[in-house]
């Protein structure tokens, strides 16, 4: 299971993670009032899409898709987020997510736990998608001469 206390981890989750649940917690931050500046408005924009290629295991640009990036300092934290598509308010909630378990801010336990529901229902979807698959699964025999 993905670790909402790793800062790759979290990365991830937060941009798993639906945009209103992002806002509710980053309101539920920002109600203790901390010191906030923003580091780099939340602006949609392309980026290049890097993947692994299955057999030799070597990256390569994929093609270029839209995300919106946000960063923000929290209590003297910077908080990071980059969220698929065009959701400036969820880039932005996801920066002070990220700021606020940096932080350990007050509400922190609260927020890992929501990142952590995300993991788990990620999880449980990916098994549900597995186990409806895998009844296709192709199986072949190849006929070679025998010496």
């Amino acid at each position: 299971m993905d670790d909402p206390h790793d800062r790759s981890d979290r990365f991830e989750l937060i941009a798993a993670t639906d945009g209103d649940l992002l806002e509710r917690v980053a309101d539920s931050v920002l109600a203790e009032d901390p010191d906030l500046r923003v580091l780099q408005e939340p602006r949609p924009q392309l980026v290049m899409q890097r993947v692994r290629e299955p057999v030799e295991r070597r990256p390569f640009n994929l093609g270029e898709v839209v995300a919106t990036p946000a960063e923000v300092s929290l209590d003297g934290a910077r908080g990071f987020a980059m969220v698929p598509g065009k959701a400036e308010r969820a880039a932005f909630a996801g920066a002070v997510v990220d700021a606020a378990v940096a932080a350990d801010h007050a509400v922190a336990d609260d927020v890992v736990e929501a990142l952590s529901d995300t993991a788990e229902a990620h999880e449980a979807e990916r098994r549900r998608e597995w186990a409806e698959s895998r009844h296709t699964t192709v199986e072949f025999e190849t006929m070679e001469d025998d010496p």
